[in-house]
């Protein structure tokens, strides 16, 4: 059973035009080929749809269910064209956890200002690839190495770790830590899309660890004093969170801020935006 786009399009333009010679003006088709274009729709189904008299073309019970249907389809086709060929009209760009931290608003208006054409968007996906591998970006933001087979990535900047501290724990009191310091501590990280794990101390130095899958939750047992987290600089100028004090770790190496886009379908603006944010992380 195959049912055609044509043959929805056929059947809404008969309801909404009222009659077969309104639906083919409408169509840009004959008014006999609305007539068998609507048979054809009615023999795969096997039910009537319409009903016709010399006044009147109403649906039928089941007609206007399938009507519903039609309906519906057709909406996600436009919007499924529509999400296919905006590419070089609207770019959206992911990221997981803080975007592009101090950088975020700037790039923001540059890109309005320079790129009027193109519609920017920043969508956050709490998922390894920042959306990427999800369909539901364009570019990604990332601070870790993706799958070097299926996609492509430039470093744009760098970032310094910074300790997340309860307000009230002793080592918020220093202007920064050290690595060893929070060797002892408990250390909780998310390993989807966090930027730290235990192997940024050495082997025999390790903290132990908990898990969080997402910023918000991170913050919220942070603030409790249970746990101390190691992140990105994004990290503190995206959340400020009552309770949580943000401290250089003053030994620890910088963290990589990536945009990455699939190896086989590279969006054109990835190379202007590459271009905007390493300005920015140079300034």
């Amino acid at each position: 059973m195959d049912v055609e786009l044509r043959q929805l399009r056929c059947l809404v333009a008969i309801v909404d035009e009222g009659t077969f010679t309104d639906a083919a003006h409408a169509l840009g088709v004959s008014q006999a080929a609305v007539s068998r274009t609507l048979a054809s729709l009615e023999r795969t189904l096997g039910v009537r749809l319409l009903r016709r008299t010399s006044r009147e073309v109403a649906p039928t019970a089941t007609g206007l269910r399938v009507l519903a249907h039609a309906r519906r389809v057709l909406a996600e086709v436009d919007d499924l064209v529509g999400e296919a060929t905006s590419g070089h009209v609207r770019l959206r760009i992911g990221y997981a956890w803080a975007a592009l931290g101090r950088h975020t608003l700037p790039f923001q208006r540059r890109w309005d200002a320079a790129r009027p054409g193109t519609e920017l968007h920043l969508v956050r996906a709490n998922s390894p690839t920042a959306g990427l591998l999800e369909g539901g970006c364009d570019l990604a933001v990332v601070r870790w190495a993706l799958d070097e087979r299926r996609f492509d990535s430039a470093i744009v900047g760098l970032e310094r770790r910074l300790c997340a501290l309860a307000a009230d724990d002793p080592l918020a009191r220093r202007r920064s830590v050290r690595l060893a310091e929070l060797a002892g501590r408990r250390l909780l990280i998310d390993r989807r899309t966090g930027t730290t794990t235990p192997e940024l101390w050495p082997p025999d130095a390790r903290p132990e660890t908990e898990e969080t899958h997402d910023v918000d939750d991170w913050l919220t047992v942070i603030a409790t004093g249970r746990c101390v987290g190691v992140t990105a600089e994004s990290t503190a100028h995206q959340y400020r969170r009552p309770g949580v004090v943000y401290r250089p770790v003053r030994d620890a190496e910088p963290v990589a801020v990536r945009l990455a886009w699939w190896r086989d379908d590279p969006h054109p603006a990835a190379p202007a935006v590459i271009e905007l944010l390493s300005a920015l992380y140079r300034a």
